[in-house]
């Protein structure tokens, strides 16, 4: 019986130690390693963020940490209103459904250890197999696993190891470069690796996947609806992942997360517009005269007054999906600051399928009826241009297949494409040009409309075409000096071309007007007289580089320079600075624009005196004179005396 007690008593003892709640530590729950025994659960929510944001319901700074947050939900879905998409689906509040994301695991994680010459390293890396992964590695410009970890390439000779951000930035340069084409790519290498499709996104724009192997994965939103204006671009996620701090959690870096929600941003759809300019001549040394849009095009850029300047435009369609995507209107309306006029007649236009524009797939020419051109003058005196698409060029980028041949391909028409419009202006001589920092703007905007809408969007951008003068102030040592005598002549030795330039009257400025190559036919600059007896060379219109300025003629009486002035104008992001004869001087303002016009100072000192005729020293040769032929008069008569004598 006693027996029967004690072992009842230790039956209740080892329930109520089971029963007790027990608080496990850290360490063993483990949560800092991989535990390779447990699988990934994926969990995606599809808003739109582009409306929420533009709505001022969501702030673009939200950071996502892969952790679920209800906050997001109840703000872009749960808590919003029922909506009918343009598919009949219903979703709420911003949520989209309708949308599939496909996943394939493209990697292994691995942890590499290394103790060559005695310093022991381990790191993690993703395992990405060298024959189904070369395709992904391709897309990613990484072909025969470039920019592997090739020290772990021991481990396993059928695989190249990466490190994450080697395949995180290449993902992202890739996709910045030439989006369509590595979109392209990838759907079709996940498609023929047997990726695996989520189901489509439900009214709460909601989706999973789990029990999935631990990894790597690519994940591409391989469906739309309709009304959809763009994919979301493909992405990397591990499973597991390592915390990160964000908006909803601050454990960063103490865990593996097994539970990833993600809630990616789709793509706007939004085109985008830059504006670059450079001068035409191709014998500044500032580029190769070529038609690449990288060759000495620049936001920024100086010209001498009369320069022809080359412009180009770019933009990047916005993804077209389907007819409710399509673009009907699609409008550039171009503005030059008063100091440049547009040459007409030379716009063109020119599509690519990369952003680089190497791949060309239409020109057009004004004369094709594809667009119109129209030229206006502001109320201010800015020369404004006008390009439309017309409801033959909208058809031709709506539709065209060139680009996307296939009928399965989600994009069509010029989807995603690059056009560049190039066309030329020039710099005016006279007093409308800007000079200095505030430079001449050359704005340009976008307007365009789907069909689906009925609303315009804008865009805006803008370039800046900066030229810049020399002071010179003339003076004499005694403030006597003829300034009509003086000239100068002004050779630009960067570009080997002497400057010529026309005095306008009423001001007293030099405004440049042409090159010569030729000194002769150089201009004579001659100092305009001002007050407190000096003179002034101002000229305006002149391009960063290095002048050359020679005294060739002073006033009567005078001494010339005995050197040439060396004169340097450097431009840095729209700011000038200036040397003379390579010491840094302060440039002068111009109408309220800074850094305008190089400065210096030319002084002419008096030559020395000769004797001149009629001085103290001619009577005494006259006195010689005199007591020579005197001596001479006196010896012809006493030598006659004596032969009369005789």
């Amino acid at each position: 019986m006693r027996r029967l007690k004690k072992a009842a008593a230790l039956c209740l003892s080892l329930l109520a130690l089971l029963t007790m709640p027990v608080k496990a530590s850290a360490a063993e729950l483990r949560e800092e390693i991989i535990d390779t025994g447990r699988t990934g659960f994926l969990t995606i929510y599809k808003y739109d963020i582009t409306s929420s944001e533009k709505d001022g319901v969501w702030d673009s700074s939200y950071v996502s940490t892969g952790v679920f947050d209800q906050t997001v939900n109840d703000t872009l879905g749960a808590s919003g209103k029922e909506n009918t998409q343009g598919n009949g689906q219903t979703s709420y509040g911003y949520a989209i459904s309708g949308v599939e994301f496909s996943y394939l695991k493209v990697a292994d994680i691995v942890q590499y250890t290394d103790s060559a010459e005695g310093a022991h390293k381990v790191e993690v890396l993703y395992g990405i197999p060298k024959d189904t992964g070369a395709p992904f590695l391709e897309a990613l410009g990484l072909p025969d696993g470039a920019s592997r970890f090739d020290s772990a390439d021991v481990m396993d000779d059928t695989k190249y190891f990466y490190q994450a951000d080697v395949l995180v930035d290449a993902l992202a340069a890739a996709l910045a470069a030439n989006p369509t084409t590595v979109k392209n790519a990838l759907e079709t290498y996940l498609a023929g690796n047997g990726g695996t499709a989520m189901p489509l996104t439900d009214g709460y724009g909601k989706t999973t996947a789990e029990n999935l192997p631990l990894g790597l994965y690519l994940v591409v939103e391989t469906k739309v609806p309709e009304m959809v204006v763009s994919t979301t671009d493909p992405f990397l996620v591990s499973l597991p992942m390592t915390s990160i701090n964000g908006s909803n959690a601050t454990d960063g870096g103490t865990r593996w997360i097994y539970d990833v929600t993600l809630y990616p941003k789709n793509e706007t759809g939004m085109p985008t517009l830059e504006k670059t300019l450079r001068e035409s001549k191709d014998d500044t040394g500032k580029h190769e005269g070529s038609a690449s849009i990288d060759d000495g095009y620049a936001e920024l850029g100086t010209a001498s007054d009369g320069d022809v300047v080359d412009y180009q435009i770019f933009s990047r369609l916005p993804s077209i999906t389907s007819e409710s995507t399509y673009l009907t209107c699609y409008t550039f309306v171009d503005t030059l600051s008063k100091g440049l006029s547009y040459n007409k007649g030379d716009v063109q236009l020119e599509f690519f399928s990369d952003d680089a524009c190497t791949n060309s797939i239409a020109v057009w020419q004004e004369s094709d009826g594809k667009f119109t051109v129209d030229y206006t003058t502001s109320e201010n005196g800015e020369s404004v241009m006008t390009i439309a698409m017309t409801e033959a060029g909208l058809e031709e980028i709506n539709t065209a297949s060139q680009v996307y041949p296939e009928s399965t391909m989600v994009n069509s028409g010029y989807s995603d494409c690059t056009l560049r419009i190039t066309y030329q202006a020039a710099m005016h001589s006279d007093d409308s040009v800007i000079y200095g920092s505030n430079g001449n703007p050359n704005q340009v905007e976008l307007t365009w409309k789907r069909t689906s809408q009925d609303y315009y969007d804008t865009l805006e951008d803008d370039c800046q075409v900066h030229t810049y003068g020399i002071d010179l102030t003339k003076l004499f040592s005694d403030g006597k000096g003829d300034f009509s005598q003086v000239e100068f002549r002004i050779q630009n030795t960067t570009d080997g071309y002497f400057v010529q330039a026309e005095l306008d009257e009423e001001s007293g400025i030099y405004y440049v007007t042409g090159h010569a190559d030729s000194k002769a036919d150089a201009t004579k600059f001659v100092p305009v007289a001002g007050a407190d007896s000096a003179g002034k060379v101002t000229v305006k219109g002149l391009e960063d580089d290095a002048y050359r300025i020679t005294e060739v003629r002073t006033a009567n009486g005078y001494t010339l320079l005995k050197e040439d002035i060396e004169v340097v104008i450097s431009q840095t992001d729209g700011k000038a600075t200036a040397t003379v004869d390579g010491k840094a001087v302060t440039m002068l303002e111009d109408s309220g624009s800074a850094n305008a016009h190089a400065p210096l100072q030319v002084v002419n000192t008096k030559g020395f005196d000769l004797p001149q005729t009629g001085d103290r020293g001619v009577w005494m040769y006259g006195l010689i004179g005199v007591v020579l032929m005197a001596g001479s008069l006196t010896s012809l008569y006493l030598a006659n005396r004596k032969k009369q004598g005789k």
